[in-house]
């Protein structure tokens, strides 16, 4: 971390860290859309990044913006406490295991937690994800197996949404290696990574192979979305209708590509056997209305869901674990479902 970077790291957490009532007068007049009311401490961190002239996901030059992610994800993400580490590779893929403190050896098998990022199919890997992983593991006491799926367009479409299924495949046939319970075994991304955890469900499901969970959180599910939530989060709040639009041109670039199933989720055939899903969504999110459909979807297919909006946040909420304090008791209560569900 240069030192700017550390300057405006730690400008962000002392103001963030703020009472609520003096972030209010610090971020203007509270920010009301659709019946809500953002955090206080979320319009104080949009209104520093507005200033900085940062803050919102997509970029011209991809490298760039995959670095803007990263970077921008130590700063809100900050450094937070796991038992262990372990690098590995799965299905010839980067992983990263998250073992929480007090975790049982690998001799008394446990619930996993198989997690896949965001970052709109061309961002995102290890690292940008390393904080709420840590979270969600420690928190929660289910460990966690992050995966650096391919990214277009350097693995064009459907590259990632295989390699996650491959990876499912190898985590339930390598159970033991990883010490974990083949019938406590879940599934998890934000953003892209819902999408494609959503999808590696119901794979899993088609071959048979029962999945114990699915979080899905602020999941995209409709490319060709034309949604209340995007009318009115689409600009100011960190992903825009515009950012959206660039990562459907260069990862889906044809109708036939955002009509295929993997990424079509409202019309795709459900199987049975679906593990039960948890569907988060973010109130202030483009995202929002089509997350919520998919899980009205599955309700209506009969299986089992169960849905929550977290009203005052927006999109990325996840990654905020580490200044402010919103987005980061969001995130525990979403760890307490996963334990209850795996732990």
């Amino acid at each position: 971390m240069n030192l700017r970077t550390s300057a405006e790291t730690t400008l962000l957490r002392t103001l963030l860290g703020l009472p609520e009532r003096v972030q209010r007068r610090l971020g203007g007049r509270p920010l009301v859309l659709d019946g809500q009311t953002l955090a206080a401490d979320l319009q104080l961190m949009l209104l520093l990044q507005k200033l900085a002239r940062k803050g919102e996901l997509g970029a011209d030059d991809l490298d760039r913006g995959r670095a803007a992610m990263r970077t921008n994800a130590g700063i809100v993400g900050g450094d937070q406490p796991i038992g262990a580490i372990r690098e590995l590779t799965v299905a010839g893929l980067p992983a990263r295991h998250y073992l929480p403190h007090g975790a049982r050896p690998a001799s008394s098998a446990q619930g996993l937690l198989v997690f896949f990022h965001g970052g709109g199919f061309l961002y995102g890997d290890l690292d940008s994800h390393d904080a709420p992983c840590r979270v969600l593991a420690e928190t929660s006491g289910v460990p966690v197996l992050a995966i650096d799926y391919g990214l277009g367009p350097e693995a064009a479409f459907p590259q990632g949404f295989d390699d996650a299924v491959a990876a499912v495949r190898w985590v339930v046939e390598h159970a033991d290696e990883l010490g974990a319970d083949p019938a406590r075994i879940g599934v998890a991304g934000d953003s892209a990574g819902g999408n494609i955890a959503a999808w590696a469900a119901i794979a899993s499901a088609r071959e048979g192979v029962p999945l114990a969970f699915q979080l899905l959180v602020y999941p995209c599910t409709d490319p060709d979305r034309q949604t209340d939530s995007l009318r009115l989060f689409g600009e100011g709040l960190y992903l825009t209708a515009e950012s959206m639009e660039m990562f459907n041109d260069i990862y889906l670039p044809t109708a036939q590509a955002r009509a295929d199933e993997r990424v079509n989720l409202l019309d795709v055939d459900l199987p049975s056997g679906l593990a039960p899903a948890y569907v988060v969504t973010a109130g202030f999110d483009p995202l929002r209305d089509e997350g919520e459909a998919y899980a009205r979807r599955l309700a209506d297919a009969g299986h089992e869901v169960e849905m929550r909006r977290y009203v005052d946040q927006i999109h990325g909420f996840l990654n905020i674990v580490g200044a402010g304090r919103s987005s980061r008791a969001a995130v525990l209560e979403i760890a307490g479902r996963l334990r209850a569900a795996l732990g």
